[in-house]
């Protein structure tokens, strides 16, 4: 850090910090890669869930083997379609981080702009993205709102996104065998917003969630995995900011409640391993802000409150499994 510098006003002494560079956001070509990276491993496994839902589940037993990969990939309506997904994850996933920057660059913390991290997984096509904060948050209130900021606007995008995904949705009817299929846990706000738009579903039938409200569902666990209240989680940032130290314990607690839910669903082991991981490398203590004494205002407890409901509608302790009503 730059020497400070003295200077005088009325022969009284008022120390300031000498000029500090601007600040470093990040390797911005990196940043791009990985965007363009992730943007196009989203998109393929967009195309692969167009193409699924574009099967009438009743006939799926039915129909000839799956054309090749190749073939699917070297067809432009593969890509096209697969951007109902890609795009929307990516909003999604955008803002949630751009709420944490937008909200870092207000209280002057240095912070990089998003790294999106491509994955050629079958389902999300992403592992997300993460900013860096690469220095001391000045008080709770800055941390508050920091750890907030995200799951809100995640939350805000993923809403109307599900609406309009489960209305491009269609109802189908199961097919007599129905081992084969995928079922994904419904947190309470999903299953609401869906009773919303199609009502209640008839025995033997089932939504074939187009690829947009994939996308939202994903968004919404994630949102829920985020508010988990642990260590450097969005969660653990919200819990020191309210409760301080005591928030050690609540970590302690909801690390084990999650490895508790790997018992529940095997969909959810990756995400407690790296929870872990992370405890073991940096510990169940929150770094303390550089001002520990001012205190929360009633809005801001309010909102943590919310926080917590936005945590129990968008989680599924099972988010994948078999389908249950496979014979």
């Amino acid at each position: 850090m730059p020497d400070p510098v003295d200077r005088y006003d009325d022969f009284v002494p008022v120390w300031v910090p000498a000029a500090l560079p601007p600040p470093d956001h990040g390797r911005l070509w990196v940043q791009l890669l990985l965007l363009a990276a992730t943007v196009v491993t989203t998109t393929m496994v967009g195309g692969c869930h167009y193409y699924s839902f574009a099967i009438d589940l009743a006939t799926i037993n039915d129909l000839a083997p799956e054309p090749s990969s190749s073939a699917l990939f070297l067809n432009p309506l593969f890509w096209i379609r697969g951007l109902w997904y890609s795009l929307t994850i990516l909003a999604i996933l955008g803002c949630h981080e751009m709420g944490h920057y937008v909200a870092c660059l207000h209280y002057g913390v240095d912070v990089t702009r998003p790294y999106f991290l491509p994955a050629p997984l079958p389902l999300t096509g992403t592992l997300g993205a993460f900013i860096r904060i690469r220095s001391r948050i000045p008080n709770k209130i800055a941390l508050f709102d920091i750890g907030i900021a995200g799951p809100l606007a995640g939350f805000v995008v993923a809403v109307p996104a599900l609406f309009i995904g489960l209305w491009l949705s269609r109802i189908d009817r199961l097919p007599e065998d129905a081992s084969n299929l995928m079922e994904l846990g419904e947190p309470l706000f999903f299953r609401f917003a869906a009773w919303l738009v199609w009502g209640e579903v008839a025995e033997g039938s089932t939504i074939n969630m187009h690829p947009m409200a994939f996308a939202a569902w994903f968004g919404l666990l994630a949102t829920a995995l985020n508010l988990f209240p642990i260590a450097q989680l969005d969660g653990g940032h919200i819990a020191y900011a309210v409760f301080g130290r005591r928030s050690t314990a609540i970590t302690i607690i909801m690390v084990g409640v999650a490895i508790g839910l790997t018992f529940v669903s095997s969909s959810l082991i990756a995400w407690t391993v790296l929870l872990v991981i992370m405890i073991v490398m940096m510990g169940p203590r929150h770094p303390p802000t550089l001002n520990e004494d001012e205190p929360l205002d009633t809005g801001r407890l309010v909102l943590a409150a919310v926080a917590l409901v936005i945590l129990i509608v968008c989680f599924t302790p099972a988010p994948i499994g078999p389908f249950l009503g496979a014979q």
